[in-house]
């Protein structure tokens, strides 16, 4: 009895750990193709790269996901979520591609496979118009909101607690024993409402929508994130994959590829940052 019972211990979990390796690949290009649907998940707070309009995510991902819903034949299913759940979702299998201006960073490479870049950005500093920011140091004291999981989240918290360089050692933050705090928020629009109502005295997110934002807000405005040596923060943007899924990511790539050489995704951030700002 005993041995029995062993076996089919082992086999429980030979089967639980076949079915958490493959977690990944339920998103594959053949079962995306025989379902009919590629799943997405963004959050639509982040124009011009995703918003809302007409009561549906629109943007300059959402457009690059069409085109490659297209490639696959296949419909395209967008899914509005909170930001710092979408890399676990596509981990997990639960979205195919995420899709949300997302930055390739060491820590979500862990997780999930990025495509190739389709563009950059750098981190941009948002606040009232009376106040003139120069470089970080400008921020001692504040408190300053973010978007939560976003890389502008990720360089206030490691200037305010500090953090460790490439080999272990640790780096005393440019905020660090300030009084400054990090705030943070489900997304930038809602610092930005914090802001203007006076509850922070700045916000720090990617320099396209931060530029959005103040146009859509008056008496707000940005000025690019400089250190004190005038060094700034630069990143790029890609779609996140499931580990292992490579299928996915050689259309994801040859799709991006095809749109980066035509101008095409250019013309997709020309177009929504126009559409994105409230007339």
């Amino acid at each position: 009895m005993k041995k029995i019972v062993t076996v089919v211990l082992a086999a429980l979990l030979a089967a639980t750990l076949l079915a958490c390796t493959g977690c990944g690949n339920t998103q594959s290009v053949e079962n995306i193709q025989k379902n009919g649907e590629l799943i997405v998940y963004t959050n639509a707070e982040f124009a011009p790269f995703e918003y809302i309009s007409g009561g549906k995510p629109v943007g300059v991902d959402i457009d690059i996901c069409q085109k490659i819903a297209d490639e696959l034949g296949v419909t395209l299913t967008v899914e509005n979520v909170d930001f710092d759940i979408i890399v676990s979702s596509v981990q997990s299998g639960k979205a195919a591609l995420g899709a949300a201006g997302m930055t390739v960073t060491d820590e979500r490479k862990e997780s999930v496979d990025f495509s190739i870049s389709y563009t950059t950005s750098t981190q941009y500093v948002i606040t009232s118009e009376e106040f003139e920011v120069n470089n970080i140091e400008d921020l001692k004291g504040m408190q300053i909101g973010v978007q939560l999981g976003t890389t502008g989240d990720f360089t206030v918290s490691d200037e305010i607690n500090g953090y460790e360089d490439d080999e272990g050692n640790p780096v005393t933050g440019v905020l660090q024993d300030s009084g400054a705090e990090v705030i943070t928020y489900p997304n930038a629009n809602l610092a930005a409402e914090a802001l203007k109502a006076g509850k922070i005295s700045a916000v720090v997110i990617d320099q396209l929508p931060a530029e959005i934002i103040v146009q859509n807000n008056s008496g707000l405005h940005s000025t690019e994130l400089l250190y004190p040596d005038g060094s700034t923060t630069t990143e790029e943007y890609a779609i996140c994959v499931a580990k292992g899924n490579d299928s996915l990511m050689e259309v994801v790539n040859k799709v991006l590829q095809e749109l980066l050489d035509d101008g095409t995704i250019e013309e997709y951030i020309i177009h929504h940052s126009t559409e994105a700002v409230v007339e």
